[in-house]
């Protein structure tokens, strides 16, 4: 290292000369809407099948599934979960499947969520 005058090889910079970060608007994100899956009740599912379907495909528990089952017995329909649209429909059509494999025409719906 001398000892000597030297000039550093850095120029003085202006705050004009340096360049402003955009600043951006941030898109708004929405929550995706949701989606209900319904239980509609038929003359010839058997109860016990529905409550296994309940349990198997939407991880319900004895209980709960029992008292959906029965919900949709007696009024005809019953909302079971309520998912993203996507989610709502592979399970929708997953527990209705599982009817149909084993010759019940359990039906499973989807809606949108108000």
């Amino acid at each position: 290292m001398s000892g000597g005058n030297t000039r550093s090889s850095y120029r003085r910079v202006r705050l004009s000369e340096i360049a402003t970060p955009e600043t951006k608007a941030k898109p708004k994100l929405e929550r995706p809407k949701m989606h209900k899956v319904i239980l509609v009740n038929d003359d010839f599912t058997p109860r016990e099948f529905v409550v296994l379907v309940l349990k198997a495909v939407f991880g319900m528990g004895p209980e709960r599934a029992y008292g959906v089952m029965m919900t949709a017995h007696q009024k005809g329909s019953c909302v079971v979960a309520v998912y993203t649209k996507d989610v709502a429909e592979t399970k929708a059509t997953q527990a209705t499947d599982a009817g149909r494999e084993a010759g019940f025409p359990l039906l499973f719906t989807t809606e949108p969520e108000e």
